[in-house]
């Protein structure tokens, strides 16, 4: 979806739709104070004071049509520089701009934007005519707190959008559509994946039965995924001691983002944002022979970290997430082993669970700016390049970006594309050549000398709370068979007769392993049918007269239309091949 702040047409056309807004306000509100009226991702804003009048959507109505009237009027927009005395006479009316405008420095360029009857103090730029901004829509409206602070007034902030042709408008709002109906928190709520309620906490999510039967599959599936590949699987605690983190140089570099502290017995704690600190104690708990590398420790952790309210986003974006992690210790001349594997198993994770928009960021060291990277030219040099070859050689199309390299050693993101909405990094690999050394870890070398080992952090998953919300999104919540929480909903025509041979199938399915539900309850078959939709279950059995005589099961994939009759034993076939294929 396009970033309207980032365009710089789009940004202009909407902050001059903004203005348009205030001035269709102004003409059905006399007495309207206007705030602040900002470009946004999304479009734009306006923060309005109504005097204790909370907007309706009749007068969303009513803003719309004033605002065509004056678009299609096309009064010119013209710029005009104040001081700070002429600004402050202007405005005098408007205690919201006069607070703007006491504000400013005494050296800063006061500017106002005239259109026609309606002037606003504006740092601008503009386009030429309000003609230009007649293709937008108001979108909504909402409560809002004078300077986001809940001890002033509430403000009426009304939201929309503007575009430079019919068209692009259109085609913008289909995708608002299509998201809203993809938005993994309204999926979440309807298909009882989720919760999070204030009480427990912003941030916290809570899994119900549906999203825990999610979880567990994803967990499961890529812990085995793992064991296959020769990783070992450990289980650390959610919190350590505050020296664990000085000693590997979280605490300095990146407390900001972590809970406050909390002292017990003289001691201080804190919860873990990441789990590399006690991978490396487990590491460092034995002597390891360069015959044992390499070892890759891995865990499917619980971590917390500090986000802003503001940035949090149903199970997208958290306070509190379980990630996919792995620590792969090896000696330098692994590297390239190590990293083909990893490589391997997210092409692997990929191609099973259909995530195929994505593309890979190789993130290097800037050769000009050394200063702020691991102090080792030939180690980087050696890392950089085997990263590179593996790529090449797995003929893997990626894009360099210098400088983005991490303190400690190159990385490889793989920046996936969903199907709404920005971008994001669903997997990771990071090379890194400090840490081991700050927890004094060694391995003994072919010629007994203690040498240091590298570290590949990896995730494949990066956490499973954001895989949730990518796969509810990228399906609109229609789960494959492997993943859905209810496989197989069975309805009988008829309760009276047909009761006990539902049952019976149940029972079977249920000893198959299968997740499956019994609709007994007495409504209509429509009815239950129409719900079992509504649920996105995969398989709906209807069993009637000629299922129970032939002893056959009868079906509807989900939004599907065609039934399909076949005996119990190939219906139990299909599902276990759908299962084990990941279709």
């Amino acid at each position: 979806m396009i970033n309207i702040k980032e365009d710089k047409r789009l940004n202009t056309l909407n902050h001059s739709c903004a203005h348009l807004l205030a001035q269709a306000v102004k003409h059905i509100y006399k007495d309207a104070k206007l705030w602040v009226g900002p470009v946004i991702e999304e479009g734009f804003y306006y923060d309005i004071d109504f005097d204790g009048y909370t907007l309706t959507d009749e007068d969303l109505e009513k803003i719309t049509k004033e605002m065509k009237k004056l678009a299609k009027d096309g009064k010119r927009i013209y710029r005009e520089e104040l001081s700070k005395e002429e600004a402050l006479e202007r405005f005098k009316d408007n205690p919201y701009k006069i607070d703007i405008i006491e504000n400013l420095s005494e050296d800063e360029t006061i500017s106002c934007y005239t259109q026609g009857d309606f002037t606003d103090l504006c740092r601008g730029p503009h386009v030429d005519s309000v003609k230009e901004c007649k293709n937008f829509k108001l979108l909504k409206f909402s409560g809002s707190y004078y300077k986001g602070d809940s001890k002033n007034k509430v403000l009426q902030r009304i939201y929309g959008i503007c575009f430079d042709s019919k068209e692009d408008l259109e085609a913008h709002l289909k995708e608002l559509e299509e998201a809203k109906e993809r938005d993994h928190r309204k999926l979440g709520k309807e298909l009882g994946i989720f919760l999070i309620d204030d009480l427990v906490g912003k941030g916290l999510p809570m899994y119900l039965p549906n999203g825990f039967i999610m979880w567990n599959e994803l967990e499961n599936y890529i812990r085995n995924k793992e064991i296959k590949r020769g990783y070992l699987h450990v289980l650390t605690p959610p919190l350590g001691n505050v020296e664990l983190y000085k000693t590997s140089g979280h605490w300095q570099h990146y407390q900001d983002s972590m809970f406050p502290k909390m002292e017990v017995e003289g001691e201080e704690f804190v919860i873990r944002p990441m789990n590399c600190p006690h991978h490396m104690v487990i590491y460092g708990n034995e002597i390891h022979s360069y015959r044992d590398l390499p070892v890759r420790i891995a865990e499917i952790a619980r971590d917390a970290r500090f986000e802003t309210s503001g940035s949090l986003k149903g199970i997208e974006r958290v306070r509190t997430f379980c990630q996919n992690d792995s620590h792969i210790f090896c000696t330098p001349e692994q590297i390239e082993t190590e990293f083909k594997g990893v490589v391997d198993l997210i092409l692997e994770v990929y191609r099973e669970m259909g995530i195929t928009n994505y593309k890979f960021e190789l993130s290097l060291r800037d050769p000009e700016d050394k200063v702020k990277y691991h102090p080792d030219d030939k180690m980087w040099n050696m890392a950089e390049d085997k990263l590179r070859d593996v790529l090449n050689d797995l003929k893997i199309p990626y894009v360099e970006k210098i400088g983005e390299a991490a303190f400690y050693g190159p990385k490889l993101d793989v920046q996936v594309k969903p199907a709404v909405g920005n971008e994001f990094t669903l997997s990771t690999c990071q090379l890194d050549f400090c840490l081991p050394a700050k927890f004094n870890l060694t391995y003994v070398d072919k010629d007994g000398s203690k040498k240091t080992p590298v570290v590949l952090h990896r995730a494949v998953f990066g956490s499973i709370d954001r895989t949730m919300a990518y796969y509810l999104e990228e399906t609109k919540g229609v789960l494959p068979l492997w993943l859905a929480p209810n496989q197989v909903n069975i309805i009988p025509v008829n309760n009276e007769y047909h009761l006990e041979y539902a049952k019976e199938i149940l029972k079977k399915l249920k000893e198959e392993n299968f997740r499956v539900s019994l609709d007994s309850r007495d409504e209509k078959l429509s009815y239950k049918m129409r719900e079992s939709q509504i649920k996105k279950i995969p398989y709906t059995l209807i069993l009637g007269d000629k299922e129970q005589n032939e002893k056959t099961i009868s079906y509807r994939k989900y939004s599907s239309k065609e039934t399909t009759t076949l005996s119990l034993e190939d219906f139990i076939k299909e599902l276990k091949e759908k299962i084990e294929n990941k279709k």
